[in-house]
Parts: C-alpha cells; sequence; structure tokens
C-alpha cells in the first residue's frame, strides 16, 4: 500500500485522535525515569525537575520496533532530526537534533551526550547515531527547554544523554544522597557478563552488535563492538526516479573499550577508547560519504564526605570526514561532479568538573567547570570543467569555549521546591580563514582572513516544583541560553545539485529565552502494586496506573541561523555565483526574532504487568517574527517543523511468551524551504515489535518498520523531484546473555 497526503486532511486528523487519546491503545515506552535524571549532571528525582524529563530504560530501547536508535528517539512527538529521514539513510549532515522544532538544522541546537562527552560534531555540529551502542545502552534521556546552565553551548533547545551500561557506579554519577548505591554499580562483581544482537532483514540488512564485561581484580573492564550493512533502497519518489538513481546502502563498524577501576574505598577511575568508521552511499553513484573518528576519554570519580560527590572527565577526538556531491540531469539519466569534499579533519579537546552536596534539609546544590577547544576545516575540489575538478577550497578555524555554573534546590515548603541557577561562558574564535586557487596553476583566487572574535555570555535559570496533592505535580521553568554557529556554519559553502549555500564568517551569536508549564496528573493514585519509590520527593509517592501530563512552552529565539534564500537561477549573483535553471542559492544569515511555542499532551496506562499503554501529542508553532535580512520571511513558518507530530505505542504480553510492542507515529505536514514553498505532506507510519524468550538467556524478536509501505516524503525540490524516507522494512533477529 502507498500513500501519499500533501495537504491537511479532516479524515486523517479524525482517525489520529482516534487513535491517540480516547483508545489509548499503545504505548511510547517512554516513561519518566524515577531515579536518574541528570539536568544537573548530577542523579536526581524526575518529581523534583521543574523542566519535562522523558527517559527509556535499556528494555524500552530494545523494544521499540525500529532499527536506528534516533528512530527509537522518535517516539518522543518532540524529537527530531534534521530532515524527517533517519540515519538509516540520512547524510551525516542532515541528522542535527531539534527538540520541539526549536530551529532545525544540520548543525544541532540541542547538545547530544554519551556518558557525559559532547557526541556532536567537532567541525558542523550534527550527530553521529551509528557511533552510539543500540543494545548496550543503560538509559536516555531527554530533557528539551532545559539543561542550558548546566551544559552551556549547545544546549539550546535542550540536552539528549545517552548512557552505556553497566560500568557507571554511583561514584561516576554522585546522587542526591551521594552514599547511596546505584542500580548500575558493578564494582565488586566477580562473574563475566556479556551480550550479543545478531539480525537479518530486508534490504541486505544485517549487524552483529557485543557488549561483554570482564572483571579484574578489582575493576571491569568491558568491550563493546558493533558491524553494520545495508545495502539500502532509493531515496527518490518512483514517478521522478531514473537510471542514476541508485539504493542508499551504508556501512559502518566501531570498536569501544572501557576499564574501570577502584583507586580507593572512595575514589574511581575510568578510562574509555572508541575507534570508528562509516561509509555510505547517498544515492547516486557518485554521491558518497565517509567517517572516521579516534576518540579517548577518563574519568575520575569520587565521594570524599557522605553528603559530596564530585567527578572530572577530559576527553580527546581526532577525526575526519570526506563527501562528494553531484547535479543530476532533468531526466535523471545522468549526473555531474560539483564538489568533491575531500578532507575535514577536526580534533577536538575538552575537560569537565562538577561537584554536588546534598543538604540535611533536602537542599542541594551543584557547581561545576568545562571547557571545549575544536580546530578544523574543509578541504574540498570544486568547479567541475572538462572532466576534472579546477579549483581548491581550504576553508576553516578555531573555535574555545569555557563556563562555570552555579545550580541551588531548595525545598520551600513541604510540598514545594524551588530551584535556581546561573553560567557564564566565555568564547573565542581564531584562525578562521577561506582560501581558494586554480588546482592547474596554484593562482589564487581568494586569500580570506577573519578577524579573531570573542565574548562572554549569561545563562540564568530558575524552576518551581508544586504538589499540592498526591495525585498532583505543577512545575515551572525558564533559562536563558545560547549558541555560537559552528565552524562549518561560519566557513563551509557547499553545493548540492543545482542549489549553492555560501558559509557567512560575520554570523552573530543565537539566544533563546525559554519558559514552560507543565503539570501531571495520576487520578488513580500512586499507590499500584509493585511501584517503585521516589527518592528524595516531597511526598512517599510511587509510579501511578495512570498518569496524564501537559506543557505549555515558549521560546523566542534571536538571531537563529537560517539558510536563507537570497538568488534563483538561471544566472550569475553576488555571493553565490553562476546558478543553473531551477538552481537557488541560500546564505547562512541570522533571522532576528523566530518564535517557538506550543502545547505537550501525554497519557501514560500501566494497567498491569503485562500491559502498558501511552499517548503523547506535540503541538507545535514555529514561526520567523522578524527577518531584516529577508522581510519577506516574516510571519513564514520554519522550514522543517511540523504544526503537529504525535505518537502511540505499547508493549503487550501475550499468550504464548510473546511480547509485541506496536508503535503509531503522525507526522504533520512541514515545509522543505524557509519561503514555504515546497510542501511535505502529513503521514501516519505503524510499526510493530514482536519478541519471544526462548530460554532464560536468548530471545528471538522480529521488527516491522513501517508496516503500511506508506510514503515518507523527507524532502522536495524545486524542479519537483521529492525525496522518500524507509519503506516497509522487515528485520528479525536474536539476543543472547550470558
Amino acid at each position: 500500500m502507498e500513500e501519499t497526503v500533501k495537504h491537511s486532511r479532516p479524515a486523517t486528523r479524525a482517525i489520529a485522535a482516534i487513535l491517540l487519546f480516547p483508545a489509548l491503545a499503545a504505548a511510547q515506552i517512554a516513561t519518566l525515569d524515577p531515579l536518574t535524571v541528570t539536568a544537573s549532571r548530577a542523579p536526581q528525582s524526575s518529581a523534583q525537575v521543574p523542566f519535562a524529563a522523558v527517559s527509556f530504560s535499556e528494555e524500552a530501547l530494545a523494544a521499540i520496533p525500529t532499527v536506528t536508535l534516533d528512530g527509537a528517539l522518535r517516539s518522543v512527538p518532540g524529537f527530531s532530526l534534521f530532515r524527517r529521514s533517519d540515519s538509516l539513510t540520512a547524510n551525516p549532515t542532515a541528522q542535527g537534533v531539534s527538540l520541539r522544532g526549536l530551529g532545525p538544522s544540520g548543525a544541532s541546537r540541542s547538545l547530544v551526550l554519551l556518558d557525559g562527552v559532547p557526541l556532536n560534531d567537532p567541525f558542523g555540529g550534527w550527530v553521529a547515531w551509528t557511533k552510539v551502542p543500540h543494545d548496550g545502552l543503560e538509559r536516555a534521556e531527554l530533557l528539551p527547554g532545559g539543561g542550558a546552565t548546566s551544559w552551556g553551548n549547545a544546549a539550546l533547545g535542550g540536552i539528549v544523554q545517552l548512557f552505556t551500561a553497566p560500568t557507571q557506579s554511583e561514584l561516576a554519577h554522585g546522587d542526591a544522597s551521594p552514599a547511596a548505591p546505584s542500580p548500575n554499580a558493578v564494582m565488586g562483581s566477580n562473574r563475566q557478563t556479556g551480550r550479543a544482537t545478531a539480525t537479518f532483514g530486508d534490504f541486505g540488512t544485517r549487524s552483529l552488535e557485543l557488549v561483554a564485561t570482564q572483571p579484574v581484580g578489582r575493576g571491569v573492564v568491558q568491550l563493546l563492538g558493533r558491524s553494520f550493512t545495508t545495502d539500502g533502497f532509493s531515496l527518490i519518489a518512483p514517478e521522478r526516479r531514473g537510471t542514476i538513481d541508485v539504493n542508499a546502502w551504508s556501512r559502518h563498524r566501531w570498536l569501544m573499550l572501557r576499564w574501570q577501576q577502584p583507586l580507593g574505598d572512595k575514589l574511581e577511575f575510568t578510562a574509555t577508547a572508541r575507534g570508528y568508521e562509516e561509509s555510505r552511499g547517498n544515492g547516486t553513484p557518485y554521491q558518497r560519504n565517509g567517517s572516521r573518528e579516534k576518540f579517548a576519554s577518563f574519568e575520575v570519580a569520587g565521594e570524599p564526605a557522605e553528603n559530596f560527590a564530585w567527578n572530572a572527565v577530559a576527553y580527546g577526538q581526532d577525526q575526519s570526514f570526506a563527501s562528494t556531491f553531484s547535479g543530476v540531469n532533468a531526466t535523471r539519466t545522468a549526473e555531474t561532479p560539483a564538489s568533491d569534499q575531500f578532507a575535514v579533519p577536526a580534533t577536538a579537546f575538552g575537560a569537565t568538573w562538577t561537584g554536588a552536596w546534598s543538604h540535611h534539609n533536602g537542599a542541594r546544590t551543584s557547581v561545576g567547570a568545562d571547557a571545549r577547544y575544536v580546530r578544523g576545516e574543509t578541504r574540498e575540489h570544486f568547479t567541475f570543467v572538462a572532466g576534472n575538478f579546477a579549483r581548491l577550497r581550504v576553508a576553516g578555524g578555531r573555535q574555545s569555549i569555557g563556563g562555570v555554573f552555579a545550580q541551588h534546590e531548595q525545598p520551600l515548603a513541604t510540598d514545594l521546591r524551588v530551584t535556581i541557577g546561573a553560567r557564564v561562558d566565555s568564547w573565542k574564535e581564531t584562525d578562521g580563514h577561506r582560501r581558494e586557487s586554480d588546482r592547474a596553476s596554484g593562482n589564487v583566487s581568494r586569500a580570506d582572513r577573519y578577524s579573531d572574535r570573542d565574548g562572554v555570555e549569561f545563562s540564568p535559570s530558575a524552576g518551581l516544583v508544586w504538589q499540592p496533592a498526591s495525585s498532583w505535580r505543577l512545575r515551572s521553568a525558564a533559562q536563558q541560553a545560547f549558541r555560537r554557529p559552528t565552524l562549518n556554519e561560519l566557513y563551509r559553502p557547499f553545493r548540492q545539485g543545482a542549489n549553492v549555500t555560501e558559509a557567512n564568517a560575520a554570523l552573530k551569536t543565537e539566544r533563546v529565552t525559554s519558559a514552560e508549564f507543565g503539570f501531571d496528573w495520576m487520578p488513580l493514585g500512586a499507590g499500584a502494586s509493585g511501584g517503585q519509590v521516589l527518592p528524595g520527593s516531597s511526598r512517599n509517592e510511587k509510579n501511578a496506573p495512570l498518569t496524564l501530563g501537559l506543557t505549555a512552552f515558549w521560546n523566542d529565539l534571536h538571531d537563529a541561523v537560517g539558510n536563507v534564500t537570497i538568488a534563483r537561477g538561471p544566472g550569475t549573483f553576488p555571493i553565490v555565483g553562476t546558478l543553473a535553471a531551477g538552481g537557488i542559492g541560500r546564505q547562512r544569515l541570522n533571522l532576528d526574532r523566530v518564535r517557538v511555542r506550543g502545547i505537550e499532551l501525554s497519557a501514560t496506562v500501566q494497567t498491569n504487568r503485562a500491559m502498558s499503554w501511552n499517548a503523547a501529542l506535540l503541538l507545535n508553532d514555529a514561526t520567523v517574527r522578524r527577518a531584516s535580512v529577508a522581510p519577506g520571511l516574516a510571519g513564514k513558518e520554519l522550514a522543517q517543523v511540523p504544526r503537529h507530530t504525535a505518537s502511540v505505542g505499547g508493549r503487550w504480553l501475550v499468550p504464548g511468551g510473546i511480547t509485541l510492542a506496536p508503535r503509531l507515529r503522525w507526522i504533520g505536514r512541514q515545509f522543505e524551504d524557509d519561503e514555504n514553498t515546497l510542501l511535505l505532506g502529513e503521514v501516519i507510519v505503524a510499526d510493530l515489535g514482536a519478541s519471544r524468550a526462548l530460554t532464560k538467556h536468548l530471545e528471538l524478536f522480529l521488527t516491522l518498520e513501517n508496516l503500511g509501505d506508506v510514503r515518507i516524503e523527507t524532502g522536495r525540490s524545486a524542479d519537483g523531484v521529492v525525496n522518500t524516507g524507509t519503506p516497509r522494512l522487515f528485520i528479525g533477529g536474536v539476543r543472547g546473555r550470558w
């Protein structure tokens, strides 16, 4: 079955509404984790966090019917990548994270962390999701709209935290009560453990992932690895597909080694090393990309007193990226190379220190400092003439950002808790350059050296959590945050097909003021049998069999970096140069003001141990309010932000020992471009997961993505070519543990 929905239809809305809220017939599997929400870098009860927080457990991530990790996180309607396609086929430069539609772009406006270290690309800010273990994750946390006080630059839209398992101990994370044991601690274990997962499925998709943990003396050594291959599928809609269009294949592999060693009763050391490589075909014979990375980090955590814990992390990464782009003729029978970005070397170094004090009256104070240094440049050949590239471009620079923060949580009454925080960052950009030359003669046509720049940013935050009754919890929060443009946005222009996007070394700092108000209502109380006590909360509360939630949010984003249309081909134009017929020239420019506001609704039902249900809906209004560089954009919707998204799904243990995990996602219509001329239709996508344990240590599972084989429009060009996402995809596998 193939379905194309290009405009909002009442029937579609009615179906979605019926499925989402009155029926509540499935579960998103994302829950509020009562133990470990690390908005302030140290674990705390989710009942104490004034911002909306969502956490996925290891079991929940494994059950969600999708091949990719970012596909699993899409169960939260407010989570999306720059485009609708996921990391199975998307170019890495389009894998930046958007939370609640806060200004999506290839560079994330949200900070993604793996074990406390930024996963965002040093040069471009996007996220290589294939670096992250899928079965090797212990949990994932999303904090849309919060976390900037603790994490600083790039956390403008929120944070996504990913934690590998199981070597994190109580010392590595601290706690509201630092001496309390962590459920994830493995120190003192004297046996080997591990798991392995193998999958096979459609489009030649196959993978093998391994996690093995071995005690060594008082310490623990852990080995994680993954190898993945897919032959892929065509990214072009059938009506425009030509002979030049081939399947978008991908393959990646990585190996990670972790060693955790106690240095005393109250001190612990962890070392991590990772090697990673990936290669992709992007839909035509010429267009490909590849990535390589070497990464290492060192962490020391201590608990010198019963009410105080600290940890320090230092890390470094060295990586390279390469990508080719081409232009395709109108009949899609031939392509012409447009550029060969043959090397994008980048290095990053960083360090953090965090300390947390718990006080006798339930108060807690966290302080910390961090710094990050990035160096990178793009090296590419362009201007294809007579079978060769005629010109060479080298452009890049250096960035350094460091900050300090403090955050204090204080109970004002038995049921009222306030949080206040502040952060100060200093940033500096140096060695900005762009050099272009003729490859044959060596003549230099452009040799720009950009002035060094620096600045200081202040990021305050405040929140309030009030629980007037055991069945109600109300919260409100506000923060200010910032993001410096990436080296990619500042210095690297690129050509994709007939379209040209120019860099802008004069880009300003993005700044946002955010606020939200929300409540959770547990009308059936919190006394479900087997419910888990929430430590550190003002009441002896437990997980409720029914929870209804609402969050209203508002963001005022100033100087948002956008790809702004400044020319249309054919012709030769200032800044973007020569454009062919149908070509669009854009430049990265600051939009004076963008407003993003909306409402999130959620409902979670835990009927019994065999069944859980959940539904979530996001209504979003992301609008350009003022753009002096392009006044015509005022009142336009922000590109790549749907007005509504929703997700339902569930976990149901049926007779015969089979667990079913259905999921239904509704993605509203959205615009591909800044001028709102290229519409991507809304779509409803159904997925299904099934698993059955054969023994205590062996499990079979099946993942069915896009059951209806509906058309997911992920891109649309000015000449009418439509890109599409994952078609129907069946994957089966076996998971073993020991």
